[in-house]
């Protein structure tokens, strides 16, 4: 995450206890050894009977494997296959491919002299429990209420920043809302490790969210994720992103529909539960992107929650009138930067939590737009907007959210009836070729995935780029039923739990290997063992902007499960939102992987 770059430094001095150091010292050791001890990576969660199933031996020649139940009966026999091409520490790998072993079960991948892989389960709706786990991990995240144990389990804690006193901040003031005016701006989502509020991460968070639940309808009614609201006829997915759309709405100055740019304490929080915090809380300067950010997701959210007028009453007409005021206010003021620097150069206190400062809003005003039209149908939203201002497609972030205005198009039914966006056609062309080059070389690299064919993926959460690339690649099997593209979005499933360079499961308590020390305040400070579950770590980042020596410094090792490591092992709402969208669109396209190759039971 490109916001902490700078700022995440004043962190390490902040991590409490003696103890907390050497548990963290020892599991980086731990980690190096372990790295070592098992050269079999696959996926630790499993494999669909019908689809691909793949895992990548790290030496071996040309020696078979074999799968084996938990017995140790050998009921399938393969050959190891070396990689065309080698990996990014420029050695061999060798695929054990054994999609034709379809019988369901739970069982172990054995190369002779090299010993076994982590258990693995072969069985329909394998990633069942992981998708719902990396939703509800937002419930986790909220602020303002207390977790109960009913709900959170071992994790359950006291309620933190209730956020019914939020001070306006100086660079916020207007006239109507000087400064030191108070505010009342409960709910939301922490955002990542912190504790603060950000409109603008919030946005792709919810926007991915909301997206899961429009494109996979059926089968988000199913999945439930014990929270309080469960049972009160919304699915639980839409419950969930309520907790942080109602906060959202909170954020919008009503005198003149701009947005402020976040909710935060002035400085970080210390590595304490969140409950334990007392300092003044403040919502900072208005700015275009977080202004667009929110006209985008009310829009889209009026669209979804229109449905549900019973649960929801009102709820569809507050959010468009909502969008409508911040877009009518993003027009005027178009080029509103928030620079928290130069802001701490005029105000006071001083903000030095998360900027997500962005100079350039052409993306902002395409997904508004885009959001705007499909929610309307009035074409006068998109009029005036160049949707296809530079050739490039890339997955979204925080910073770059173009494609996600693409995506709201080319799921537009009425749009796509009616021709009402001339430039569609291209659109759906350019999708499609980027998809393309994602994953053109994929069956010679050595860990069979899109994430390991570029090193300029491994940079800060890398881990949310495998998964975005994975939603790409569901876009784009969803526009040409080309089942190439959907094979290859479970690849990228694979590479997360497991099947990559360092062989972790990268989602916290889903596998056998997973993160145990992610930078988390609420992980770190609960004195429980484990880590709240379903957390996307960031990933393998060579960069080591923390000041945190990785064991490797190859591009897809440089990975370290190390509290203070921010630049590899940092959560954030939007890292999770990606893979969120991936593991439960899998699911719910299982029976479409089906393999066409006849089983060898």
């Amino acid at each position: 995450m490109r916001k902490k770059l700078t700022i995440r430094k004043t962190v390490i001095g902040k991590l409490t206890g003696i103890c907390l150091l050497l548990t963290v010292v020892y599991s980086a050791s731990a980690q190096t050894n372990d790295a070592l001890s098992n050269p079999i990576r696959l996926n630790q969660i499993g494999f669909y009977p019908g689809a691909t199933k793949k895992a990548v031996v790290l030496s071996g020649d040309s020696r078979s494997f074999t799968i084996q139940t938990s017995n140790r009966s050998v009921v399938y026999t393969g050959k190891l296959i070396p990689s065309v091409n080698s990996s990014f520490a420029g050695k061999t790998t060798y695929i054990a491919d054994f999609t034709t072993f379809n019988k369901p079960g739970q069982y172990l991948l054995n190369v002779a002299g090299l010993g076994n892989s982590y258990p693995f389960t072969i069985q329909n709706n394998v990633h069942q429990k992981v998708a719902a786990g990396v939703v509800k991990a937002y419930y986790f995240m909220r602020a303002s209420t207390p977790l109960r144990a009913r709900y959170a389990g071992k994790w359950n804690r006291a309620e933190g920043h209730p956020d019914d006193k939020v001070l306006i901040h100086p660079s916020a003031a207007s006239d109507k809302r000087p400064a030191g005016t108070i505010i009342s701006s409960p709910g939301g989502w922490y955002d990542a490790g912190d504790y603060n509020k950000y409109v603008v991460n919030s946005g792709i968070s919810t926007c991915t969210l909301l997206s899961l639940y429009q494109d996979f309808p059926a089968y988000m009614n199913t999945v439930k994720l014990n929270i309080p609201e469960s049972g009160n006829g919304l699915p639980d997915i839409l419950n969930e992103v309520l907790w942080n759309l109602r906060w959202m709405l909170t954020m919008q100055d009503p005198n003149d529909g701009g947005v402020y740019h976040k909710l935060t304490n002035a400085a970080f929080d210390k590595f304490e539960m969140p409950d334990k915090d007392a300092t003044p809380r403040y919502v900072v300067q208005k700015g275009t992107a977080a202004t667009l950010d929110f006209a985008a997701v009310m829009a889209q959210a009026a669209t979804i929650f229109k449905q549900f007028p019973k649960q929801t009453p009102g709820l569809a007409d507050s959010c468009i009138a909502a969008a409508k005021n911040a877009w009518s206010w993003a027009v005027k003021n178009p080029n509103v930067a928030y620079r928290q620097e130069e802001n701490n150069i005029k105000f006071t206190p001083a903000i030095t939590t998360g900027g997500y400062g962005d100079n350039n809003f052409t993306d902002e005003f395409i997904w508004a737009a885009s959001a705007m039209f499909t929610a309307t149908q009035d074409a006068a939203y998109i009029n005036n907007i160049n949707l296809l201002p530079d050739d490039k497609m890339p997955v979204p972030t925080w910073s770059q959210v173009k494609l996600l205005g693409y995506y709201a198009l080319i799921n537009d039914t009425h749009a796509a009836d009616l021709k009402a966006i001339k430039e569609l056609p291209e659109i759906k062309k350019r999708l499609l070729n980027t998809a393309d080059g994602l994953i053109k070389g994929v069956e010679d690299n050595a860990y069979q995935t899109s994430m390991t064919l570029s090193a300029r993926h491994f940079g800060w959460g890398s881990n949310s780029d495998a998964a975005n690339e994975g939603v790409l690649l569901l876009q784009a099997y969803r526009l040409s039923h080309d089942k190439k593209y959907l094979d290859n979005a479970l690849a990228d499933l694979d590479y997360l739990l497991g099947r990559n360079a360092t062989g972790y499961s990268y989602v916290t308590g889903f596998g056998s290997k997973t993160p145990m020390h992610p930078h988390h305040r609420p992980s770190a400070s609960d004195g429980v063992v484990d880590p709240i579950p379903g957390l996307l770590v960031g990933g393998p980042n060579p960069g080591m902007q923390d000041g945190i020596k990785v064991p490797s410094r190859v591009p897809d090792e440089a990975y370290i499960d190390d509290t203070r490591a921010y630049a590899a092992n940092e959560i954030t709402i939007n890292w999770n939102a990606p893979i969120a969208y991936l593991a439960n669109a899998i699911e719910a396209l299982q029976k479409e992987l089906s393999a066409t190759e006849k089983s060898t039971k």
